[in-house]
């Protein structure tokens, strides 16, 4: 069957990693750091490449054979809160954020959709946090009850907005963000500055967009808006 997407772009809905800030080499460092103080086998770096976009625990025991989880979970948030302090990991550029206030400005409503915990977003969601007031929605793997790559990942979004599904684009970066927003009936736009994918990955799937680099969202969403695009 062939779908034509028109009419307004009412919802921006955003991915964290590798899209709105650029986190895989980060992250990898950061789980090997806590794999050495449980005594866990480290992850290679094509492992965590090829399994970038999973939630991290379902990915973990591919990532690291044998890993034991309840370990890994205790020992993890002390490393995680050190990189943030740092400014290792979740840096949101300024350019990001001017892309953020572009959106809102041009009469859209902002989203954060992830596959991460709360607590791996607690610190993002903090009130004196630079995305506070810039986004009406987060929705993480605690207050979703599927996550991508299932098109169910945007049942509460859908639900709680009432928005439909062809006012709304979902940015990321793999290939099972695209067939959650696609699946679920969302225009998709692929976003390819972090490097670990390109075109070649999204093989199949009907993406609205790709762009090099975030900001450029702003102009690729109201393209979309100008131009159909039947799949």
């Amino acid at each position: 069957m062939t779908h034509v997407h028109n009419g307004e772009i009412r919802a921006v809905i955003i991915d964290v990693d590798d899209t709105l800030c650029l986190t895989e080499a980060a992250c990898f460092a950061l789980e090997n750091e806590v794999l050495e103080l449980i005594g866990a086998t480290p992850i290679e770096r094509s492992v965590h490449r090829a399994t970038w976009g999973q939630p991290l625990l379902t990915a973990l025991p591919i990532r690291s054979p044998g890993v034991d989880l309840a370990r890994f979970v205790a020992a993890y948030p002390p490393v995680l809160g050190r990189y943030v302090a740092d400014g290792l990991l979740d840096a949101i550029v300024p350019e990001n954020l001017r892309a953020l206030d572009d959106l809102a400005a041009a009469g859209r409503a902002v989203y954060v959709l992830t596959s991460r915990t709360e607590e791996e977003m607690r610190h993002l969601l903090a009130p004196d946090h630079a995305l506070a007031g810039r986004v009406r929605g987060v929705f993480h793997a605690d207050n979703t009850s599927f996550g991508k790559p299932d098109p169910r990942a945007f049942d509460e979004f859908l639900a709680q907005t009432g928005l439909p599904p062809s006012a709304c684009v979902y940015v990321g970066d793999s290939p099972g963000d695209a067939d959650a927003s696609l699946g679920a009936g969302l225009r998709f736009i692929a976003c390819l500055q972090s490097g670990v994918r390109d075109r070649a990955d999204f093989a199949g799937r009907a993406v609205d967009a790709y762009v090099p680099a975030f900001p450029d969202v702003v102009t690729a969403v109201a393209d979309l808006e100008l131009h159909p695009i039947a799949t």
